[in-house]
């Protein structure tokens, strides 16, 4: 039994750092960001937290979210790199885990898969927002598709693996990619080298916010972690949930999850203020 997001206990959410969150149906509702979604962003990042989207979403989207919303950065592609707005250079850094030519091979090689898939399952297509991507293949079995059932899903799963590439489920998309990098390989990476944190001993000080099976490595490793409401749907698929539930769903539980950090640390400081 997930325990709701206002048993998030007192002392863990005064000693926040920041807050790690995915996009698609976690800071999104129906493909949109709602306003009460967006405003918590602005109110986390201006109560001095750290805001990090985390997301399978593409190089292209994260350039734009990097520049344009208020976060210190974006971990992108399943954790194929990280952005993040040098502000004081008035820069936009990037850092990926592959080099260019490395890249490059890869992509040819998912080429191949990208032919299969579309021979094999009927319905499925690639996503809409490949053309921004780096490093990844997305097949979209429900964006801009009718819903494909989880076999097919499955079936897309199986071909990215009969390559040797590593795959993972969102709510949206099945992402593939040859490497074994993930969301929280990198989200690690971009804490030690932008703030010098570690996150292994600090995992502690952070929230993660999640709704599908690509977010795993992340409910699994931050003891506070918090999905939306509609990571239900796939509680039978996933080994790892989260430890805390929205009542919500999608950004209107981003928005609750928010809340609730940002009222628990006002009571926590006038509690120690008092004290």
């Amino acid at each position: 039994m997930i325990a709701s997001i206002r048993a998030l206990p007192l002392d863990a959410a005064g000693q926040f750092e920041g807050v790690f969150f995915d996009i698609d149906d976690t800071f999104t509702s129906r493909g949109k960001i709602p306003a009460p979604a967006f405003n918590m962003l602005w109110a986390l990042k201006e109560a001095g937290l750290k805001v990090v989207p985390i997301t399978g979403r593409p190089a292209g989207w994260c350039d734009h979210i990097a520049r344009m919303w208020p976060v210190d950065a974006v971990v992108g592609e399943n954790g194929a790199f990280y952005f993040h707005l040098d502000e004081k250079a008035g820069k936009l850094r990037k850092r990926f885990l592959d080099p260019a030519a490395a890249r490059h091979e890869k992509r040819t090689r998912l080429e191949g898969i990208e032919r299969e898939v579309l021979a094999l399952v009927p319905g499925a297509a690639i996503a809409s927002d490949q053309s921004y991507r780096e490093t990844d293949l997305a097949v979209d079995f429900c964006e801009d598709v009718p819903p494909l059932g989880w076999a097919e899903i499955e079936r897309i799963c199986s071909i990215f693996r009969s390559h040797g590439a590593t795959c993972k489920v969102s709510s949206i998309h099945v992402n593939g990619w040859f490497g074994d990098y993930n969301k929280l390989g990198m989200t690690r990476i971009m804490a030690e080298e932008l703030w010098g944190i570690d996150l292994d001993a600090d995992r502690k000080r952070f929230l993660f916010c999640g709704d599908s099976p690509n977010d795993e490595p992340m409910f699994h490793f931050f003891p506070y972690s918090a999905g939306v409401n509609n990571v239900l749907r796939f509680a039978d698929k996933m080994s790892h949930l989260p430890a805390f539930v929205a009542d919500r769903e999608g950004g209107e539980g981003f928005a609750e999850i928010a809340g609730t950090v940002l009222s628990l640390r006002q009571t926590y400081s006038t509690g120690q203020h008092q004290g």
